[in-house]
């Protein structure tokens, strides 16, 4: 029985539906948006305690300032809805824009573990996610599933193609000879 879920499962070598076309696009509204937004000071100090507290990005703030920083990111996330759209055409291309996609949402979700305030203890010692911080960051988990989704696809008609592409050794009849 094959795994409902799993990066490394390839489907069959028949055709490979693509059910993706509408997260991609979603996606790329997503990151468009969002990529702009960075280029205001209004996203800027609203993402910067984010930034702050992450041991992957805390060295942007010291090397960019809060401005420089915000505007590093948003041109990550711009050149990924760029990547997303131009893999609706290119296969190389979409597998890229996906893990852009996968790699900015795993990288957010770890804020949810070093953000100050983003889970408050209640009574019973479950934590409570946070209304202005922790339920933000969660909308991440569904983008994150989004873009492994549309990875696993974009990985699998990838592999599709070039198992279909003859392959030429060096030496065979079939490779075109100089004059």
């Amino acid at each position: 029985m094959q795994p409902i879920f799993s990066l490394a499962t390839t489907p069959p070598k028949a055709a490979i539906p693509d059910h993706t076309a509408l997260l991609r696009w979603s996606l790329v509204v997503v990151f468009l948006w969002f990529g702009a937004m960075k280029f205001t000071l209004y996203e800027a100090q609203g993402i910067a305690p984010f930034i702050e507290h992450s041991p992957f990005m805390s060295w942007l703030l010291s090397a960019f300032g809060v401005r420089g920083a915000s505007g590093v990111i948003g041109a990550l996330e711009l050149a990924t809805a760029v990547a997303l759209a131009t893999g609706a055409f290119h296969r190389g291309v979409s597998v890229l824009g996906a893990a852009m996609s996968c790699a900015t949402y795993a990288i957010t979700l770890t804020f949810f573990f070093t953000t100050p305030g983003v889970a408050e203890p209640t009574a019973g010692g479950f934590p409570a996610i946070s209304a202005p911080i922790g339920q933000f960051l969660l909308k991440d988990l569904v983008l994150l599933a989004a873009s492994a989704m549309l990875l696993r696809t974009s990985l699998a008609h990838w592999q599709a193609a070039r198992d279909a592409s003859p392959r030429l050794l060096p030496g065979s009849a079939h490779q075109p000879t100089s004059a």
